[in-house]
């Protein structure tokens, strides 16, 4: 059966007769290719925020580095379309059970089907952790402690941020301070103008949005053009993903990406170390050797991957002494509220967010643990009408007659921290999906802390929306986005999967690199932090290999 149903033509891995061609800042250049039989450094799965990233550090070190992708590698110039339903082959919509009494929402929103994984989608906010969140139990009373220190973590968040040349204001208004972003702040379009015009009512600051496209001309990355289709692909390369920034980078340290790869299966041998992963392609299952595995595949298909690899040796599954791998699944509350303006916004013109403010992030006068932030909204058509429907149960004519206010919808949205809890989780079923391996499922349910947040959210934003004038409004009080936990990172085995380096407690060449180790989600969008871990795990395994730790 065929891999993918994207067409291969379109994938620089499917041309015949020569070595794929694969895209750098200064034009296209032959790929690498390894033989299966040739034992790697490193095989990766998974080539988003975590994945891409740390292949970009380890082959830039020297290693020897596959990385393997489910999904197609795109040419945004060539392969991405200004339609909504056709950018849909860019998110993972494999079947999946979800449960609870807070069922997820799964794909476009959180879940990634490509080279460059969800970033190649994702909206482009890059912002830092607050400080106090990396010891959130010892210091703020509620959540896990991390097992990183936050000076540390400033100094990755820093070369995450010049890697991905961010846009942003010349001062943030919020943490330590630190030095301006790489790139000039982006023009704010009439939706971030009233984000402004509420905050300033309400009494608190605001900013232009951090960013990761480009506000200059970046080598062969145009300037961003605001043409608002930036959650269904960028087709002029403005934006900065994974796909246009650290895989360019990996390839031409003599890395090698296989899209179109599923893999199914870590392979670990009598003395308890990994050997390689199986994965089917072209309609074949294969094997790659390899000295390494890291595991990157997002906080369903890590634990997915990792429970299904079980073994005599590991029956319970891979890295899962503790039992906590697939336990403690987090999500960031994603709720809105929306409104008509008596002006004329078009607030799709641009990306989606390009004001926001942080301020129930650092102010802790509330009643419930955690915080959130909340940005201006640009929704295309498409995810517009959607909106209308579950939200408002409008069908039919009444949802034709609210279409034609299109061009005067305003909307606030909110990423907000919600707990872990060990309930909510991850585990395999016994249905199967197109390549023969266990479909997971996915139970979720809201505590009451999650629900205090949220109440508080909407009801703020509200304020803020009634402060500008806007009218017809109305609550979008079910939405979630971000993913979060299944294989958390601590200093001890007996609570946490892997340690401060995402390395496994149990198989010491077994790694994980992705949203997946987060003890706590914060509330901030997850990229920017999971590409600074990625930078400090590639340095950490660099100084272990001068060690002769590895």
């Amino acid at each position: 059966m065929p891999v993918s149903a994207a067409d291969p033509q379109k994938t620089p891995r499917a041309v015949e007769g020569r070595a794929p061609d694969v895209f750098r800042i200064g034009g296209w250049v032959p790929m690498r290719q390894y033989a299966e039989s040739e034992e790697v450094d490193f095989a990766i799965v998974g080539t988003g925020a975590g994945g891409g990233t740390l292949a970009c550090k380890l082959a830039e070190g020297g290693f020897s580095v596959v990385g393997f992708d489910a999904g197609a590698y795109w040419r945004p110039l060539e392969d991405f379309a200004s339609d909504e339903t056709e950018q849909s082959k860019l998110y993972w919509t494999d079947d999946r059970i979800v449960d609870g009494e807070n069922p997820l929402q799964l794909g476009g929103n959180n879940c990634g089907k490509a080279v460059g994984g969800s970033t190649v989608h994702f909206a482009m906010v890059s912002l830092r952790f607050r400080p106090e969140w990396f010891k959130s139990r010892s210091v703020m009373g509620y959540g896990l402690d991390w097992p990183l220190d936050w000076r540390e973590m400033w100094k990755y968040y820093a070369e995450a941020e010049e890697a991905l040349k961010i846009a942003g204001p010349v001062t943030y208004p919020w943490g330590p301070k630190r030095p301006r972003y790489p790139y000039r702040a982006h023009e704010m379009n009439a939706a971030a103008h009233a984000l402004a015009k509420g905050c300033e009512a309400m009494g608190i600051g605001w900013t232009e949005t951090p960013l990761a496209t480009v506000s200059a001309p970046r080598g062969l990355s145009s300037p961003c053009m605001y043409r608002g289709f930036c959650v269904v692909g960028c087709s002029t390369n403005a934006k900065q993903s994974a796909l246009t920034t650290w895989i360019p980078r990996a390839l031409k340290a003599g890395a090698e990406i296989r899209d179109l790869s599923m893999v199914g299966r870590v392979e670990v041998d009598a003395s308890g170390k990994a050997t390689g992963v199986h994965y089917l392609r072209e309609g074949a299952w294969r094997f790659q050797r390899a000295k390494n595995v890291v595991v990157a595949g997002y906080a369903i298909e890590t634990p997915r991957l990792l429970l299904n690899s079980a073994n005599p040796q590991f029956p319970n599954g891979l890295a899962n002494s503790s039992g906590l791998v697939g336990k403690y699944l987090m999500t960031q509350s994603n709720q809105a509220v929306w409104g008509l303006s008596k002006d004329e916004v078009r607030s799709y013109k641009g990306p989606p967010s390009l004001a926001l403010t942080e301020h129930w992030n650092y102010d802790d006068k509330k009643d419930f643990f955690g915080g959130y932030a909340y940005m201006s909204q640009g929704p295309l058509p498409a995810m517009w009408a959607k909106t209308q429907m579950s939200s408002r149960q409008l069908w039919g004519a009444e949802l034709v007659r609210s279409m034609q206010d299109y061009n005067h919808v305003v909307g606030l949205k909110m990423v907000g921290e919600m707990l872990p809890q060990e309930r909510n989780q991850v585990v395999l079923t016994g249905e199967k999906d197109q390549y023969g391996l266990p479909v997971p499922k996915v139970t979720y349910s809201w505590c009451d802390n999650d629900k205090a947040m949220i109440r508080h959210a909407l009801g703020f934003m509200r304020q803020a929306m009634e402060a500008i004038d806007a009218h017809d409004i109305f609550d979008q009080d079910d939405d979630t986005n971000h993913l979060y936990g299944t294989a958390r990172m601590g200093d001890d085995p007996r609570s946490s999967v892997v340690n401060a380096d995402c390395r496994s407690w149990d198989i010491p060449n077994l790694w994980i690199c992705d949203g997946s180790v987060f003890p706590t989600t914060g509330g901030v969008n997850p990229s920017l932090t999971i590409q600074a871990i990625a930078c400090r795990t590639g340095d950490r395994i660099k100084a272990m290999a001068r060690r002769g730790e590895l």
